[in-house]
């Protein structure tokens, strides 16, 4: 009865059937390559065109393309065996008595298959593995070549290149790989980088933060990461407790002073140093008389104008009250600004770097968070997170007008709506004012304080601008 069945149903193909068989055929054969070409080879082609209005369109052109192959593999397999079976079932029914129309359909049957199949392996055959044309593919490799074999370390070249991922498949980031990213200027700066990466894996860094400093200081920004271990201090002592931290010098034995004028915090916050190896914060490591009076009063009144461009974090938080939680404090300095706001409550992550002495240290054992960051890379929060933003002795007139419009509009990115931006002591040559004024009014903010007098030190030639600013709702549109 099942042999008489299988026959019947062969009969049946020779007849009305067929025609819609191989209509059927033809049009998988016609959606496969369709597939093959737009799905797959489209997206790794025209990335760059689209991955500004699609961020994930060639993760997904990847997903298609490997869903794809698993299918043709799948139809392969199933008509391999529909023919082994056929095979079978004609060799079993091969005796005299049967019937030879049966036999000569079934023939036909299994020489359709057979052409069936190679049209499939012949498109199967055709599709590039995912990693050669993902690796292939990349910008860098397209237009400059392997962008580690410009670097002679080895180093360099394992970190810099492209690591797909082990299962051949989209990561929970939605990722078909890693790309380990460096600073443009890193290229530029060979010599330098190779020096940084000059090191025994798993062994003792080199005490080269300098080195790290001007690489990232002149645009090789993120640098590379590195397998050793940073050094530390010889004699590294607990920090003094949090009630005691904030306004007591640290430690000596908690820095490694081998790369700077002053050996010591004594030195750092003495008057009488002449030299400490920097110029814009020559009083910030003197806790007690310079840092613990700032932002609680307001400054110096200018007797000519009657105003002042310091103003206290008293009257800056009364302009948004109990509103303000979280911040970023953009300066030079040792984190005087983030520890009285802590006395508020409010939390502030100082960026800063070490201009000729331990900065950064000092914020950390204050009790405070430094962030490590040059005004070169782009703020590492994600948008509208923070309560306000402020910035005193860094961005200063020595800044070019469309960095600063960059580094503006960085800083609007973060700041939530209703975020208060607070310009402290702002300076430049006079001349220069109106030009740094119009890049602040740019950003259409609320003016809540506004304030312009005159640099007494400087001859009247600069003058100091100061403002706390509002960021506007700006709904979605």
């Amino acid at each position: 009865m099942v042999k008489t069945n299988v026959l019947s149903k062969i009969r049946s193909f020779n007849g009305i059937n067929r025609p819609i068989y191989v209509l059927a055929g033809l049009a998988f054969l016609i959606s496969v390559a369709t597939l093959a070409k737009f799905n797959y080879i489209t997206p790794l082609r025209f990335s760059d065109r689209f991955c500004n209005s699609h961020g994930s369109f060639e993760g997904d052109g990847y997903n298609i393309g490997s869903q794809m192959r698993k299918t043709i593999e799948s139809a392969i397999f199933k008509i391999h065996q529909e023919m082994d079976d056929l095979k079978a079932l004609e060799a079993s029914s091969a005796a005299p008595s049967s019937d030879s129309s049966a036999s000569g359909s079934m023939f036909r049957h299994v020489a359709f298959l057979a052409d069936v199949l190679s049209l499939i392996q012949s498109v199967h055959m055709e599709l590039p593995s995912f990693e050669e044309r993902f690796v292939a593919d990349h910008p860098l490799k397209q237009r400059n070549g392997d962008p580690g074999e410009h670097f002679m370390r080895e180093e360099i070249k394992k970190y810099i290149k492209i690591k797909p991922n082990r299962l051949g498949k989209q990561n929970f980031m939605g990722a078909n790989g890693t790309f380990t990213s460096i600073g443009h200027a890193c290229f530029a700066m060979k010599k330098d980088l190779e020096e940084y990466m000059d090191y025994d894996v798993g062994e003792i860094c080199n005490d080269d933060w300098r080195l790290a400093q001007k690489l990232m200081v002149h645009g090789c920004d993120p640098l590379p990461r590195r397998r050793c271990f940073s050094r530390a201090p010889q004699l590294y002592h607990k920090p003094f407790p949090i009630n005691e931290s904030l306004w007591k010098l640290p430690d000596n034995r908690n820095v490694r002073w081998g790369q700077y004028k002053c050996k010591n915090f004594a030195c750092l916050a003495s008057n009488t140093t002449a030299r400490k190896g920097f110029f814009k914060c020559t009083d910030c490591f003197n806790l007690t008389h310079h840092e613990s009076p700032r932002w609680v009063n307001r400054g110096e009144i200018d007797p000519e104008t009657n105003q002042t461009a310091d103003f206290s974090i008293q009257e800056v938080l009364e302009i948004k009250p109990g509103e303000m939680r979280v911040g970023l404090d953009f300066s030079i300095g040792t984190g005087t600004f983030a520890a009285r706001m802590r006395e508020r409550n409010v939390t502030i992550v100082t960026a800063t770097i070490n201009l000729g002495a331990p900065f950064n240290e000092m914020i950390s054992l204050r009790g405070l968070v430094p962030l490590y960051l040059t005004v070169n890379q782009r703020l590492p929060f994600f948008d509208s997170t923070l309560d306000m933003i402020h910035t005193t002795r860094f961005l200063d007139g020595w800044i070019d007008l469309i960095l600063l419009d960059f580094v503006l509009f960085d800083w609007d990115r973060v700041l939530r709506p209703g975020g208060l931006l607070w310009i402290d002591g702002f300076f430049c040559l006079k001349e220069d004012l109106g030009d740094y004024i119009e890049a602040f009014k740019a950003l259409r903010y609320r003016r809540h304080k506004w304030v312009v007098v005159p640099k007494r030190d400087k001859d009247d030639k600069e003058v100091f601008f100061s403002a706390v600013l509002e960021k506007p709702p700006r709904p979605f549109r």
